[in-house]
């Protein structure tokens, strides 16, 4: 079936980048099989996430199936895009469906897109991982992706005001050696790897990033261990367990 939204979409993306003049570094690449299923696992610090994610697998031609929480999919504006694109709704309610979904998607040789850490990281650090990227990609058979992101943050992420007018901002994305569960003993083993890989390519998509903060109004986006203002890892948990966060418009 002819792909009749995604392709807009990234086009309308695309132009949109030019327009602010963001510094996109991409590496990686050749990495996203050009045939056959994979998941990319990315780290989730910004709601626009899946739009940058996605840019990893252009240079091998690839649409990401994006698993996605069930709200977007029912919106008036966004379903439809949604739905358009094949991406994979996830009910918190009936969450082994959507696990199927995307089981089947994979083994039909479909990138999906996965956020294991499941939220936005308000630390900017790897948050501990689910272990559903790992369960279904040894379930169909499929190579994981660790995928790392740096920079999304500045645009719009949990708990600041969107600065989607923002100009100039550098984004990295970098996307990582495959990892073939075959390769593994058990799930617990490939996830204990994929952490130390997804957490060593965001180290160093930070310590290579081209900008550092302007002033103390601009430390929020870096990591406390880089010396930013960000919540700490502990600082963090505790806030997602109060359920705590500021207006973002």
């Amino acid at each position: 079936m002819p792909e009749l939204v995604y392709p807009p979409v990234i086009a309308a993306a695309r132009t949109m980048f030019r327009v602010l003049d963001l510094r996109l570094t991409v590496e990686g690449s050749h990495h996203v099989p050009r045939t056959g299923g994979a998941v990319m696992a990315s780290n989730h610090i910004s709601y626009l996430d899946f739009i940058f994610c996605g840019l990893g697998a252009l240079k091998s031609k690839r649409m990401v199936r994006f698993m996605a929480k069930q709200e977007v999919f029912t919106h008036r504006i966004s379903g439809p895009l949604m739905r358009g694109m094949k991406h994979i709704p996830v009910d918190r309610q009936a969450g082994a469906s959507s696990f199927r979904a995307a089981v089947e998607a994979l083994r039909q040789g479909e990138v999906v897109g996965v956020f294991p850490e499941a939220t936005i990281s308000r630390s900017f650090t790897v948050k501990e991982l689910k272990s559903g990227s790992i369960r279904m990609a040894r379930m169909a058979g499929v190579p994981v992706l660790p995928t790392a992101l740096w920079g999304t943050q500045r645009l719009w992420t949990k708990g600041r005001p969107r600065t989607l007018t923002r100009r100039h901002t550098p984004v990295t994305i970098l996307v990582g050696e495959p990892m073939d569960p075959a390769d593994y003993p058990n799930s617990p083993a490939m996830a204990t790897a994929l952490t130390e890989r997804l957490s060593a390519l965001v180290d160093r998509a930070q310590r290579e990033y081209p900008e550092t903060p302007s002033g103390p109004d601009e430390t929020w986006w870096l990591p406390a261990h880089l010396g930013g203002t960000a919540p700490t890892p502990e600082e963090a948990a505790e806030l997602d367990a109060r359920g705590d966060r500021t207006p973002t418009a």
